[in-house]
């Protein structure tokens, strides 16, 4: 007989120690490992700019993918710029997790989310574009290809440098299409990283944001029947906003006509039915490498577009189609096919990815955590939501209603978003309404308050509501290829 069974306390003691040893290999053994992210982020792309979202004019296979495997949040937003290019600030926003009025464009003194998710021992990779200075993405991703760091080019001729051990290089002009450029720097990294590694992959579209030229092939669907009109085309927009002859508005020319705007309406489409082509490219991978299974994949845009809502063509406006954003998480542990309306901010995406990767979040974020809403512990983050534009437009919204105050007019509206979803029927004026009006007033100077938004609402010396823009003079910028500058300039 063995000396630990000849000793039963012997025996028990080893007995005990094999158990705990047992214990805790098990426990190191179902301890989950840390998912990747994969971040496409798309450029200008309305809310309502994928089929699976109730729209069967626009084709996007590999986004309603996405969105039937994933939770979908249906009223995300940016909350707004301090400059006509609010694709700047929104980026800000989005890799700080920090408000509009408390983040400097240049990212300058903040940790971003790349950089945050690098100090924890993630491979974080860029492509893209990056509108938020060459510094800011310098210390945010180990590695990056075909980043461009700029607001928009011609899809054709996208400026790029790449990035490796910290330094920039291979500066140049990108030879495809900006969509399959990025792309292809993405199924690079992807191809090439090993599996014990986990990554942070950021690819940023410039699709769909003009010029609108996406390639024949994915046209040809949209050619012969472009989609209809929004809900709520104007001709023009009823009023000066203080931004209607901005370079985006001047795309096309006053009044809007319905079949220009429909023809740019279906190039916009096209370029994202593109992009989704190509999505469908690094989604591929993602299962060809058997990364698939622990990657969490988001998918958003950086603010939407007008595109002849309201007669507008750009984003300088609070109206949903211009502030909402696709938003969408699929992953290990996030319910499939399943949606919230709870009002979110892209700034929100900061903590849910520290969240989901267990790291701490930094001081100065505001974002809040969007886990708990597809896990049931709670239907909502905020009660109300505000958006914000230069010193002409402010806004707050609830679940219900919406009001805008322009201050340099001294004009409010306000819109019953249940009943009227695309804010064709101003209340403002109605008698019954005045006392919601004098609350979400309120609400909107106190969202001012927390945000150190300085802007009065009202304005001493009031400008003119009236402007007509009818035959207005317009001129391309430097971007537009010839076939456009023919098209939509040249012809009037």
């Amino acid at each position: 007989m063995t000396a630990h069974l000849r000793n039963p306390f012997l025996f028990l003691l080893i007995l005990s120690c094999s158990l705990i040893s047992f214990s805790q290999a098990s426990t190191a053994a179902e301890k989950p490992e840390r998912p990747n992210i994969l971040f496409l982020f798309s450029d200008d792309q309305r809310a309502d700019a994928v089929a699976a979202y109730d729209n069967p004019h626009i084709q996007t296979p590999n986004l309603d993918q996405l969105v039937k495997e994933g939770f979908n949040f249906r009223n995300a937003y940016c909350m707004g710029s301090i400059h006509g290019a609010v694709c700047q600030p929104s980026r800000a926003m989005l890799n700080s997790g920090r408000s509009l009025y408390h983040v400097p464009m240049d990212l300058k003194g903040v940790i971003t989310l790349p950089q945050l998710l690098k100090q924890a021992g993630y491979e974080t990779f860029g492509t893209g574009k990056w509108h938020n200075h060459r510094d800011s993405f310098q210390k945010s991703f180990t590695t990056g290809t075909a980043a461009f760091i700029g607001g928009m080019s011609n899809h054709l001729k996208v400026p790029v440098v790449d990035l490796k051990e910290g330094k920039f290089e291979n500066k140049r002009t990108g030879k495809k299409f900006s969509s399959e450029l990025f792309v292809d720097a993405a199924v690079d990294f992807l191809q090439q990283q090993p599996a014990e590694k986990p990554f942070y992959a950021y690819v940023a579209f410039t699709a769909p944001h003009d010029p609108r030229m996406p390639p024949e092939t994915a046209m040809k669907v949209y050619e012969n029947s472009p989609p209809p009109l929004p809900k709520n085309f104007m001709p023009q927009h009823p009023f000066n906003n203080g931004w209607l002859t901005g370079r985006d508005e001047a795309l096309t020319g006053w009044p809007r006509q319905p079949e220009i705007v429909r023809e740019q309406l279906a190039e916009y489409y096209g370029m994202i039915t593109h992009m989704d082509t190509q999505i469908g490219r690094i989604l591929q991978t993602l299962k060809d490498k058997d990364l698939d299974k622990n990657t969490i994949v988001i998918f958003s845009s950086d603010h939407g577009l007008a595109l002849g809502s309201h007669g507008l063509l750009g984003k300088q406006n609070l109206y949903e189609h211009s502030m909402k954003s696709p938003l969408i998480f699929k992953g290990p542990g996030i319910p499939m096919n399943k949606s919230s309306d709870a009002l979110v901010y892209l700034y929100d995406i900061f903590p849910t990815v520290c969240e989901l990767t267990q790291i701490q979040v930094p001081s100065g974020v505001e974002g809040s955590d969007l886990a708990p809403i597809w896990r049931g512990k709670t239907e909502r983050v905020r009660d109300t939501l505000f958006t914000t534009y230069e010193d002409l437009m402010r806004a707050v919204r609830d679940e219900r209603w919406k009001l805008i105050r322009y201050p340099q007019i001294n004009k409010t509206q306000l819109f019953d978003l249940k009943e009227d979803r695309h804010e064709l029927k101003d209340l403002s004026e109605h008698p019954e309404q005045q006392e919601r009006i004098k609350k979400m007033l309120a609400e909107l100077k106190e969202w001012q308050k927390r945000t150190d938004d300085k802007q009065p609402l009202t304005s001493e010396h009031p400008k003119p509501e009236a402007i007509d823009l009818t035959g207005r003079k317009r001129k391309p910028d430097q971007h537009q290829p010839d076939w456009i500058v023919k098209k939509y300039f040249d012809s009037e």
